[in-house]
């Protein structure tokens, strides 16, 4: 979760001065809850898991989930795709490609917080679970509201929907 919440920043950075009603606020808002989050967990970590490494990792395929063993190195293009950034954005397209591109990303988060709430019995995980999709949620259906505004309305835009709730 951390290595996508590092793309989340950065894909805000790219839009806080953009001087549009709201974007750069959101951006800002957004970019302010990831690191807060991140820094969150990477207590969480150092507390719970003294003896992880502190490189990202991932859980090797078919591998235990309680076990450190199962744990592997992720390589660039795990840590680029968990980012969920795809392009770099330019001048004209910034506005759309942030706007569309935090949809996902916040679709990305609603599942991984789904997965969470459906794997983990850890009280702190679960909560921070149930924040993520409340969050989550209301920046997602800002981000339609704004993308209305520039005369855009596409189904995938309510794509994680079924994941609103609980």
């Amino acid at each position: 979760m951390v290595q996508h919440h590092t793309g989340a920043l950065r894909m805000s950075e790219f839009v806080f001065n953009i001087g549009h009603p709201g974007v750069g606020a959101l951006a800002n808002g957004i970019w302010r809850e990831q690191a807060r989050e991140i820094k969150a967990m990477a207590q969480w970590r150092k507390a719970w898991y003294p003896e992880a490494p502190v490189y990202p990792v991932a859980l090797r395929p078919g591998g235990d989930p309680n076990s450190m063993g199962s744990l592997e190195r992720m390589g660039a293009a795990q840590i680029q795709a968990m980012q969920m950034m795809g392009s770099t954005p330019t001048k004209a397209n910034r506005l759309v490609w942030f706007l569309e591109g935090m949809i996902a990303h916040h679709g990305g988060a609603l599942q991984m917080a789904h997965d969470a709430l459906n794997k983990s019995g850890n009280t702190t995980v679960r909560r921070l679970a149930r924040e993520i999709i409340v969050a989550q949620r209301a920046e997602i259906i800002e981000l339609r509201r704004m993308l209305r505004l520039e005369g855009l309305i596409k189904p995938e835009y309510s794509q994680y929907d079924a994941l609103f709730g609980f």
